[in-house]
């Protein structure tokens, strides 16, 4: 295999696909018959609110930014059933991983891509008004089935927000990984904490591996300097179904 063009990519089956049970169809298309890609990871994800808004961090300015995260984390096609919302997030693995995800899953607006691309996934998706707090129409909301890592870069940012080490297969990690020295903690709203304290949950242990990207972090904001990462994006991943996190309070 040439490892130059081998890559990963992030792949989220979306709500509105699992409310219309459209995985199948999804996952068909994605299969490695038709794609020559193999799964590296697979969960099924209750999405907390830190990882909404961390995936979704580019438009934390935009309009839309609130209907965003409410659909990803299931909010809008599960209104009434709490344990319904969830999405699964696969990682796939080959050559030319993520152009060969993006020509299948299709153009961005569903519309466009029945128009451009019929049979591809998203040419079953829909639009939607999008309205403000008042009820009024803002703009318009695309589901569009699955969301499909853009470029190797956004895919690397993707797959550590969303999976852990532990959550890949060890010959099928792409990037490195570093074994914890020490207990971390985060408080909840507070950010890093320097030890245990009352309302702070545990997201690293001793000798768990985490990736060295994440200590690296870690260690950057426990001597007070910039990161290139929050640190809501290094725990969010480490805390995926974790009882706090479906309870609401992260």
């Amino acid at each position: 295999m040439d490892k130059q063009r081998t890559e990963q990519s992030l792949v989220l089956i979306k709500p509105d696909a699992l409310r219309n049970s459209l995985t199948g169809y999804v996952l068909s298309h994605l299969s490695e018959y038709h794609t020559g890609l193999r799964y590296a990871g697979a969960k099924i994800v209750h999405v907390s609110q830190m990882l909404a808004e961390e995936h979704y961090a580019e438009h934390r300015d935009k309009v839309f930014f609130s209907s965003l995260i409410d659909f990803i984390m299931g909010r809008i096609h599960y209104p009434d059933e709490p344990g319904g919302r969830r999405v699964i997030a696969l990682v796939y693995q080959g050559l030319d991983a993520t152009k060969k995800i993006r020509d299948i899953a299709g153009p961005t607006n569903p519309l466009v891509a029945r128009d451009s691309k019929p049979g591809c996934i998203r040419s079953l998706g829909t639009l939607a008004p999008l309205k403000d707090s008042e009820g009024n129409v803002i703009g318009e909301r695309m589901d569009n089935l699955i969301h499909a890592s853009a470029t190797v870069a956004e895919a690397e940012r993707e797959i550590k927000l969303w999976f852990a080490p532990h959550d890949i297969p060890p010959g099928m990690r792409a990037y490195p990984i570093e074994v914890s020295q020490d207990y971390y903690y985060y408080e909840r709203g507070g950010g890093l904490c320097a030890g245990r304290e009352p309302g702070s949950i545990c997201f690293l242990t001793p000798n768990a591996r985490a990736w060295k990207s994440d200590l690296e972090v870690i260690r950057l904001l426990q001597k007070g300097m910039t990161a290139r990462s929050t640190i809501e994006a290094v725990v969010a991943k480490y805390l995926i179904n974790y009882n706090e996190v479906i309870s609401g309070s992260i």
